[in-house]
């Protein structure tokens, strides 16, 4: 972005910022469309979030308005956006991700240096979902490494809903030999995984732009004994049949993006579907991992 770039800011409650995780149909019209980013200042007030709304030129009123309508409890003070300097925001706020540690895993972005002793991966920041700094990405990552570390071994891996990439970077890292497949229902998701595989050097991977499990590439290479899905709650709810059955007998399904209050309902849709709970980590957004019985 140029200098014609400017930012608004607004604190906000955690229901409210989780709402952006997905496409906001309210600003769907919009060209360009603001980019949003929802962070979390500080883990010890866990409802108290904050949302960072970019836009490509001066926004018009109505626009900000328009933003701060979805954040009712930003609703006390008039919504004002400011301008940026000439850098790329995207770069300048790069800084403000530190390098992550999960498992065997080291994620970072491009100014942070590499680790040689860790699987490493350079991942650029404010191009898609799923940097790895957010506790449901570094959670599952710790999951698939605990696998690994068991004795774990994945021949045919699917990442629904891969965003960057990430998790299906770390899985071919950890089993190698494996078929590895990342779909997404955004094309823009895809086209940030392949630059993001070339700059981690991660070849022999599958991509497809697809809404849920039903394109033909993913039938065809389906049932996968390792399917990581980490998306929202509802969304894993809802396809709940349509997951389960891409898993082979024996499989393993790892689901992530879902709150602790949400865990119970997840794993009874996927119960339903012959899958048994056979392990979920702590905190507030906990991962599950669940084995196809049937």
């Amino acid at each position: 972005m140029s200098a014609e770039s400017w930012k608004l800011t607004l604190n906000c409650t955690r229901a409210e910022a989780e709402q952006f995780a997905d496409d906001v149909p309210e600003l769907a019209d919009l060209d360009p469309a603001p980019v949003i980013v929802a962070t979390e200042p500080d883990p010890a007030r866990s409802d108290e979030w904050q949302i960072d709304a970019y836009f490509e030129g001066k926004p018009s009123r109505d626009v900000l308005r328009r933003v701060a309508a979805l954040v009712p409890s930003a609703r006390a003070k008039a919504p004002r956006a400011r301008p940026l300097p000439a850098e790329d925001w995207v770069t300048m706020s790069q800084s403000g991700f530190e390098p992550l540690e999960a498992g065997r895993f080291h994620v970072r972005t491009p100014d942070h240096p590499a680790r040689r002793d860790r699987i490493d991966f350079v991942i650029p920041a404010g191009l898609a979902f799923g940097t790895g700094q957010h506790a449901t990405t570094s959670g599952c990552l710790s999951m698939l490494d605990a696998m690994k570390r068991r004795g774990g071994v994945f021949r045919n891996v699917l990442d629904l809903g891969t965003g960057t990439g990430l998790l299906a970077f770390a899985a071919m890292r950890l089993w190698p030999g494996a078929q590895a497949t990342a779909s997404d229902i955004d094309p823009v998701s895809i086209a940030v995984v392949r630059e993001n595989a070339e700059l981690n050097g991660v070849g022999r991977i599958k991509l497809v732009v697809a809404d849920g499990l039903s394109h033909r590439e993913l039938i065809a290479r389906a049932p996968y004994d390792l399917v990581i899905a980490n998306i929202l709650a509802q969304p894993l709810i809802d396809m709940a049949p349509q997951i389960a059955a891409s898993v082979a007998v024996r499989g393993t399904l790892v689901l992530a993006g879902l709150l602790d209050t949400q865990a119970a309902a997840v794993a009874r849709a996927y119960r339903r579907q012959g899958m048994r709970l056979a392990e979920a980590s702590g905190g507030e957004w906990p991962v599950l991992r669940m084995v196809a019985r049937r």
